[in-house]
């Protein structure tokens, strides 16, 4: 070629053409030229492929993919490698990924779980999750089933109420409902959540007509803490617990006057809420109204010796009047046999009791009008209850009420109910109760807050359900009765009275049936979500019904 060339450039009037093949054969040394860088590479991967140097290549290359496409995660391979839908290099892995249920199971981005099906997600230790990595199967799934839920999420139960088979019974809608998500429900059966990618289990929802039934494994009742009391026929005492507050007895104060006017020369008490006993010097008193009677006492008893008949009547009537002036009879007996008047006339208490209210001081004078103190007797008090509008029929005067003080170590104090107030309280509408009761240590102190059992008749055969097993919302009671071993159902109750962990069913559930008396709002809950289903299912069907007649009828 370059010969040719030498020639054309010799030859005379050859000078356009020679230039033409020299075009010619430059073009084409560029076009080998081209070509040879363009196959050198793939000689060079041929050759690493079958060269000495294929082993340590080989051995450069993971052995599992821990590459993937950022826009198609399912997109899967090694470093280098391009993604087949969008041409993207693929990018490394950040980290292992876990089955959040089970945290044996590993695998990278997009793998499933092999016990729950369950999608895998991100692990906060690469460590941990790389050490049992490589024993596990991948599968890819489509980029649309692909999502990601928190590694730390909330333990859930792992139960779920089944169908007894996957095939729908006569008379039974099916539904397929995420054991993880409940609210995710399908119609048809094989497909996965779209939340966590576990199998829809199937759930039988019955018609709507027919009661809700939950079914738990033994395994699972004594996981969630499931216990069962049976149903019984017995009496039931009408009985209230409420709150009492402490008073005085009336029946036991005593007000002091003097009945006739003087002045208080000395005050046996200091102030209100000293305690006195009985025969305890209460005030001396000037008067001389007393001091009169006094004199005319004694000049009976001088009558009474010059005239027998007639002095013994004035004796009489002065010693009488010397009582009714409030003097002490055994001051009246020192007067006849002292023979000599007091000026200073002293009160004594006439029984135990705690001065209430204190009128006067030293040196005052009072009148008969005057109350000079108020003596109360704490050896009995009153309780005053209030019991409600409805429940006033149950007791009366007479009936045992036990009263507890537990801040004063008062336990179960017996009393009588002593006395019902006529009248309903205007703002509370409840009814008081009196209660008298003995408080022989003086512990029970008026205003005091006590809890008061008041018990009223009994009434008989009843149907008895504790009232833990009751699950009461605002506006009906319900309980969950155990079928068999592992079905319960949830029925409504209507109730009666209510007393000492006791209630009354009026209809609902009868004696000899076992209700739940613990966990069972799980199981209500449960049986909520497959009432919902059922009534949803039943509005679709109405609807598809609706549909069918309507394209019928279209001409």
């Amino acid at each position: 070629m370059i010969d040719a060339c030498i020639l054309g450039l010799e030859g005379e009037n050859a000078m356009f053409p020679s230039f033409s093949l020299c075009q010619r054969i430059a073009g084409i040394v560029t076009v080998v030229m081209v070509l040879s860088f363009a196959i050198t590479p793939s000689f060079s991967v041929l050759a690493a492929g079958h060269g000495p140097h294929a082993i340590e290549t080989a051995s450069e290359t993971p052995a599992t993919a821990t590459y993937a496409c950022p826009m198609h995660l399912h997109q899967t391979g090694e470093k280098g490698d391009r993604c087949p839908e969008c041409k993207m290099f693929l990018t490394p892995v950040a980290a292992p990924y876990a089955c959040p249920m089970h945290p044996d199971q590993t695998g990278k981005i997009g793998d499933r779980c092999d016990i729950c099906n369950m999608y895998m997600t991100p692990v906060d230790n690469p460590e941990t999750a790389a050490e049992d990595h490589s024993g596990h199967a991948h599968s890819q799934q489509p980029a649309h089933e692909v999502s990601f839920t928190p590694a730390t999420q909330m333990p859930q139960p792992e139960f779920l109420t089944k169908a007894n088979s996957d095939t729908p019974q006569s008379g039974v809608t099916v539904k397929y409902v995420c054991p993880m998500h409940p609210h995710i429900v399908s119609d048809h059966p094989g497909e996965t959540c779209p939340i966590c990618g576990m199998d829809l289990e199937p759930v039988e929802m019955g018609s709507v007509g027919e009661e809700v039934v939950v079914g738990v494994p033994g395994g699972m009742q004594q996981a969630l803490g499931i216990r069962i009391a049976e149903v019984k026929q017995g009496t039931l005492w009408r009985y209230i617990n409420t709150i009492g507050t402490v008073e005085y007895d009336q029946d036991a104060i005593s007000h002091v006057h003097a009945r006739v006017s003087g002045w208080i020369e000395t005050l046996g008490v200091a102030a209100a809420g000293d305690q006195v006993k009985k025969g305890d010097l209460l005030f001396e008193l000037y008067s001389p109204e007393l001091v009169n009677a006094q004199d005319d006492f004694l000049l009976a008893i001088d009558s009474l010796k010059r005239d027998q008949l007639r002095g013994s009547e004035l004796l009489r009537k002065a010693k009488l009047r010397l009582e009714l002036l409030g003097m002490d009879a055994k001051l009246i007996a020192q007067l006849e046999r002292s023979q000599k008047s007091l000026y200073r006339v002293p009160f004594y208490a006439k029984h135990d009791g705690v001065i209430s209210e204190l009128n006067v001081r030293d040196g005052m004078y009072i009148q008969p009008n005057t109350e000079v103190m108020k003596l109360v007797d704490l050896s009995q008090v009153w309780v005053i209850a209030e019991v409600f509008e409805q429940q006033q029929g149950w007791f009366k005067p007479g009936q045992d009420a036990a009263v507890t003080a537990a801040a004063l170590g008062l336990f179960e104090l017996e009393g009588k109910i002593d006395y019902l107030y006529p009248e309903l309280d205007p703002v509370t509408r409840a009814l008081q109760v009196r209660v008298q009761l003995a408080n022989p240590q003086g512990k029970l102190r008026p205003g005091s807050l006590v809890d008061v059992e008041l018990y009223g008749t009994a009434k008989r055969g009843l149907t008895l359900v504790p009232t833990e097993a009751l699950i009461q919302t605002g506006s009906s009671n319900r309980v969950v009765v155990q079928r068999s071993d592992k079905e319960f159902v949830v029925k409504e109750v209507r109730l009666g009275m209510v007393a000492k962990g006791k209630a009354e069913v009026l209809s609902g559930v009868e004696p000899g049936e076992q209700v739940v008396v613990s966990g069972q709002f799980l199981l209500d809950s449960e049986a909520s979500l497959k009432g919902s289903l059922m009534r949803l299912s039943s509005s679709q069907d109405g609807e598809a019904a609706a549909m069918q007649s309507h394209a019928g009828h279209q001409h």
